[in-house]
């Protein structure tokens, strides 16, 4: 069986054949289909089950090309084939799940089905849990949504935080200011926003406090109004501190606490705040927590095989 495709320009093509191909391999080899430029057309030949879910893959990627993306990741391509073999697939409507863009223009926004109902849960609720493992995208999605959220001057600041405790090493006996002191702790969080925004806007912001980086102990006493909050590694939060940072929530503002329950550095099997806050605060209105998996992940591939290896290990 065959199908033609008809595609707008050859950029289009460049961006779907990926580097040196390496794209169109990929959909050969995942699809078992054969594809042909010819003409103004792509030809597919295979079977018709497989035609159809190539088809529905590249017609998609067209689709996401033509709404602004500029090409397609390795990573972005990898989790498509894996959905559009589903009978199912999850279908992210191209150009919708934009949150903001990069200072060079590129499209940041939620790449699978659970990193879409997170970053939706962050529009819609003052308060989102975002838990799972690591390379699911729970921080730098976050940061993409305080991003957007200030830019459209929906907060007047960005408030990053976490706990800073692993090592064992207290800030007071490590070199220099409080913030050389955090600042290796939130290194996570300034990578996601150095994506985001130009260095010299972002050196700015941090001198005049519209972005403001602090441990978490420092949270302690204050009330944080128009502001959009991150709060990094929960999992490493007390009880006791994760409460407390909970109601420095003021007026206008948002909160987005991420963590992995199974990275806990609390010394001496210390109870998690945030496996407590779990059970105390998931059926409150107005909070919403959200489970990321090992699917979400959009990392290496090799990334989510280890995520998968030592969930079974633990079963």
């Amino acid at each position: 069986m065959e199908k033609s495709i008809k595609f707008g320009t050859y950029a289009e093509v460049q961006a779907l054949f990926g580097l040196h191909d390496e794209h169109l391999r990929a959909l050969e080899k995942e699809f078992k289909v054969k594809v042909n430029l010819r003409g103004e057309y792509l030809n597919l030949s295979g079977t018709s089950s497989n035609i159809k879910k190539a088809e529905q893959l590249i017609r998609y990627i067209l689709e996401t090309l033509r709404s602004g993306q500029k090409d397609i990741d390795n990573i972005q391509l990898r989790y498509l084939l894996k959905e559009y073999q589903k009978d199912k697939p999850a279908g992210l409507k191209p150009g919708e799940s934009v949150i903001t863009h990069s200072h060079s223009a590129k499209q940041i926004g939620p790449r699978t089905k659970g990193q879409r109902e997170y970053a939706e849960a962050i529009k819609k609720y003052d308060i989102v849990f975002g838990m799972g493992p690591a390379g699911t995208g729970k921080t730098y999605l976050a940061m993409a949504s305080a991003v957007e959220a200030l830019k459209k001057q929906e907060v007047r600041r960005i408030i990053l935080t976490r706990p800073a405790i692993e090592a064992g090493e207290s800030l007071g006996y490590l070199p220099g200011d409080m913030y050389e002191k955090i600042s290796p702790y939130l290194r996570p969080l300034y990578d996601a926003i150095y994506d985001m925004m130009e260095a010299e806007k972002i050196e700015k912001y941090l001198e005049t406090g519209i972005i403001e980086v602090a441990p978490l102990a420092y949270m302690r006493g204050r009330t944080l109004n128009d502001a959009f909050i991150i709060m990094d590694e929960a999992q490493n939060a007390t009880a006791e501190q994760l409460k407390m940072f909970l109601t420095r929530l003021g007026f206008d503002s948002k909160a987005v606490i991420t963590g992995d329950m199974t990275q806990s550095d609390l010394p001496g099997g210390k109870a998690s705040g945030l496996l407590q806050a779990e059970g105390i605060l998931k059926n409150i209105e107005g909070i919403k927590f959200i489970y990321l998996s090992g699917e979400d992940v959009v990392r290496h591939a090799l990334v989510q095989k280890i995520i998968e290896a030592y969930d079974k290990s633990t079963r």
